[in-house]
């Protein structure tokens, strides 16, 4: 059997926080992961669209970002970063 090369192998404890909002065209299901990695950034998982992405407040002021990492149209997009910017 070959060796396994782990380039990281850590547990951490997160917070996590479920929420779910119905918007204009679509249904928001995220988990918001906060944790000590990615400077400050939280994990927010898009469990109905199966995306992820890694956010910070400037990721929120970043054009085209939202809907780039969820595949979400511009309206869409503005009301998920309205959310986010809002808990971030």
């Amino acid at each position: 059997m070959k060796e396994r090369y782990f380039l990281y192998d850590d547990t951490e404890n997160t917070k996590t926080r479920f929420v779910s909002f119905v918007g204009d065209n679509q249904r928001f299901d995220l988990a918001i992961v906060q944790t000590d990695r990615h400077f400050g950034k939280h994990l927010v998982l898009d469990m109905q669209g199966s995306r992820f992405a890694i956010i910070g407040e400037d990721d929120l002021r970043e054009e085209g970002y939202l809907e780039y990492a969820f595949q979400l149209n511009e309206e869409d997009a503005e009301e998920l970063r309205s959310y986010l910017t809002e808990l971030l």
